[in-house]
């Protein structure tokens, strides 16, 4: 394996499921952590898919999920069921050799599993819990569960989107698990820094929520100094004008356009051919433009109706005007300067083939981290970690695979029968 592993050597048993916990998980592991993802066949993690009707289990849609195989790969994966006391055994011990757990269950779930902070330290007095619900292991809201949209709502986002006059407006994009992934992140490399150099473990509570309040910020602090929040703006910003997102000639093709400083408001004009908008005295800076807004909007909105985005693109950054398309997720698999990067990097898994995979976003000593290993197939690993760490011989291995303790498929629910006549 080649590319940098600042993590190398730690170990992290990962109890996390859907988008937060994986996200934070995926980082770790890209750095080099072992991270051991745990999950069980009557509950596998739920981004594998929705559907576990026994047609779908037989044609094993359950390995075949973009956002799990996205979000879940570098990591070692196996199968445990911790409502049994034997399974819950078999997660201790593999905490008593571990560096941290990391878990986004609804609060109070792992202390009814036997596996709360205090019990973890009784077999690994250093560990490092961290734990990522909606809104926080304690306080007036820890008993609410959430999503990343409801976490979206619970930090008040949409009340800041949308347009003026309008209701407020959710982004359907679930920043919530995206926000409090990131932060989980940083918060656990804080966490290990720390036991590195006291040797102590300790307890970590990021909420999700709270991961998302950054963003909001200038309504929070609008709020606090007039006593109201700030207008909703939609599209535009606070200080670059003009600032929005246009519609071009071909459907459902957008162009952002941000003019960033005085200077870029000539070179806009000049790409569309507006010289009298160009040396008009009243629009050569940023005061002068807002009282102008709306009426500039409508310009570059008709210039804009008549253009190809990329075409338009291209010419206002050859102007050194900030402007990008609006992408479709599969266009970036063929944007040049994702592909001149290198950005797109393919894993070959079972069941679904090679796939594309973003590199890491950051670099160590200037290098991205190794993608050496695709999503875990549902309890691939069993052998590996139960046998190869634990211990645990064939013969045992088999009766935990007897006992429904592990497995590799994934149990249907039973179908209510038909009524007897």
């Amino acid at each position: 394996m080649t590319g940098p592993q600042p993590l190398r050597g730690i170990r992290i048993i990962d109890l996390t499921m859907g988008w937060s916990g994986p996200l934070a998980t995926r980082h770790l592991a890209d750095m080099g952590a072992e991270v051991i993802k745990i999950e069980s066949c009557g509950y596998p993690d739920w981004w594998r898919g929705w559907e576990n009707t026994p047609e779908a289990l037989a044609s094993r849609e359950h390995e075949k999920s973009p956002a799990f195989n996205q979000v879940n790969r570098n990591k070692l994966g196996i199968t445990i069921d911790l409502t049994q006391a034997d399974g819950r055994a078999l997660a201790l011990k593999l905490v008593a050799g571990a560096d941290a757990v990391i878990e986004n269950q609804a609060t109070g779930v792992m202390a009814k599993l036997g596996l709360s902070y205090d019990e973890l330290r009784v077999v690994n007095p250093s560990i490092i819990m961290l734990s990522l619900p909606a809104f926080g292991v304690e306080g007036p809201w820890s008993g609410y569960r959430g999503y990343g949209s409801t976490v979206e709502h619970g930090a008040g986002l949409p009340h800041l989107s949308g347009d003026e006059g309008g209701p407020p407006i959710q982004t359907h994009i679930a920043y919530g698990d995206a926000c409090g992934g990131l932060n989980a992140v940083a918060a656990l490399l804080v966490g290990l820094f720390h036991r590195k150099r006291t040797g102590q473990g300790q307890r970590i509570d990021i909420s999700q929520v709270e991961g998302m309040l950054q963003l909001g910020v200038h309504g929070t602090i609008a709020q606090g100094l007039t006593g109201s929040p700030p207008t909703r703006t939609g599209n535009r910003h606070p200080t670059f004008v003009p600032h929005g997102c246009f519609a071009c000639a071909e459907a459902d093709t957008w162009l952002v356009i941000a003019v960033t400083d005085d200077e870029m408001w000539p070179a806009l004009c000049a790409v569309m051919d507006r010289a009298d908008l160009g040396e008009n005295p009243h629009l050569e800076k940023a005061a002068g433009r807002r009282a102008a807004e709306s009426a500039l909007e409508k310009a570059i909105a008709a210039w804009a109706r008549g253009m190809d985005a990329h075409e338009a693109m291209q010419a206002l950054q050859d102007a050194g005007v900030a402007a990008g398309v609006a992408q479709r997720p599969t266009d970036l698999l063929h944007d040049p300067a994702y592909v001149s990067r290198g950005f797109w990097q393919e894993l070959d898994r079972a069941v679904v083939g090679p796939k594309p995979h973003p590199t890491t976003a950051w670099r160590f000593n200037g290098e991205r981290g190794p993608l050496h290993r695709p999503s875990p197939l549902l309890g691939e690993h069993n052998q590996q970690i139960l046998g190869g760490i634990l211990g645990l011989g064939e013969d045992e291995l088999a009766e935990l695979e007897a006992a429904g303790i592990i497995g590799t498929v994934p149990i249907a629910p039973k179908r209510p029968g038909k009524a007897k006549s």
